[in-house]
């Protein structure tokens, strides 16, 4: 019996002193560093209206469907950007259903946003994220949605085309990835027009 003590005493001891580590000091070593370092992010990105109140993150999309809103890229996530169901459709690039669901989105895109029927449209516009709760569309997508959203704001073309670019995040450290447009953020901004 003490030699099956002897084995187990330093199992145990090394599991409650890593299990103190990782559960425990590393955990609150790195939220101290982001909360001291980095606030906002760490409190999830949070966009507050006037009055303070939160009404989204810039890090999850939300689901604008009026015509007077820039419209996001559409989403796979449960019923739409429901963030307890993250994720995509899982659906291939040899599936039917997928070619069908691209299909009626051209069509309602391009009808939309007053198009022709056979004007390029981008992919984002189309298909959905792998989360399913991007915050981001493309430039292009946004500048195919400008002449429907100044027309039913009684605003500029001009107007509208410098919110989005004071809204587009550029790539990260200049060269990764592309440009972005934050629709919650844009939509907030013309929302905030005087």
């Amino acid at each position: 019996m003490k030699a099956l003590i002897s084995e187990l005493r330093p199992a145990i001891m090394s599991t409650l002193v890593f299990a103190a580590v990782t559960c425990g000091a590393y955990p609150l070593l790195v939220t101290g560093i982001a909360q001291a370092g980095f606030k906002k992010q760490a409190a999830g990105s949070l966009i507050t209206d006037k009055d303070g109140k939160a009404i989204g993150s810039a890090l999850l999309g939300q689901n604008f469907a009026a015509d007077h809103y820039f419209h996001p890229r559409p989403s796979a996530a449960g019923a739409g950007y429901d963030a307890a169901s993250s994720g995509g459709s899982n659906l291939g690039p040899t599936s039917q259903k997928l070619k069908d669901a691209i299909q009626e989105r051209l069509a309602t895109y391009r009808a939309k946003n007053g198009l022709a029927a056979d004007a390029e449209v981008p992919a984002d516009a189309v298909t959905a994220s792998g989360s399913g709760l991007d915050p981001h569309i493309s430039v292009k997508n946004a500048e195919l949605q400008t002449a429907r959203v100044a027309k039913s704001r009684n605003l500029s073309v001009g107007k509208v085309s410098e919110l989005i670019a004071a809204n587009t995040a550029k790539p990260g450290l200049g060269l990764l990835g592309d440009a972005g447009v934050n629709v919650l953020k844009l939509n907030l901004a013309i929302d905030n027009l005087k």
